[in-house]
């Protein structure tokens, strides 16, 4: 038999699966909670061809996490922003990870350009030789230092 901790990894966690009562039931909420949010734009489901509300696990866990916002005692302005802010966080860390992995590509190839700037904006730029040495080609003033 195969290991039950497996078993969530064979679900898309953004496909629209649970009606709005089966969803309220996963988030420990009322159906008419999960509505309203709707309305207020903090969880918006996906729509079936009948217009019906859809939620994925994902919009499950979001609900459990409204949830556990509120409980500590935060208004659904501050909880709609919280979730903005971590959206832009979450967006961000993607982001840096591109950016990264971009680095890493740039970084090992053979010939790879560096460029940097002083706090006077004198721009050196030099090239990697397969020495490990670098040749600095200056653009703009002269360094006064």
């Amino acid at each position: 038999m195969s290991d039950p901790t497996s078993l969530p990894q064979l679900f898309d966690r953004d496909t629209p699966l649970f009606t709005v009562t089966v969803a309220a039931r996963l988030a420990e909420m009322h159906p008419q909670t999960l509505r309203t949010y709707d309305r207020l734009g903090l969880v918006v489901p996906s729509r079936s061809k009948g217009r019906g509300r859809r939620y994925s696990l994902r919009d499950v866990q979001r609900l459990r996490h409204i949830q556990q916002l509120s409980a500590d005692g935060i208004g659904l302005e501050g909880i709609r922003r919280i979730l903005e802010l971590e959206g832009r966080v979450d967006d961000l860390q993607e982001q840096v990870g591109r950016l990264m992995a971009l680095l890493q590509r740039s970084a090992e190839r053979p010939g790879a350009r560096t460029f940097t700037a002083g706090t006077t904006g004198l721009v050196r730029m030099g090239r990697h030789t397969t020495g490990g040495h670098v040749l600095a080609l200056t653009a703009g003033p002269p360094p006064t230092e």
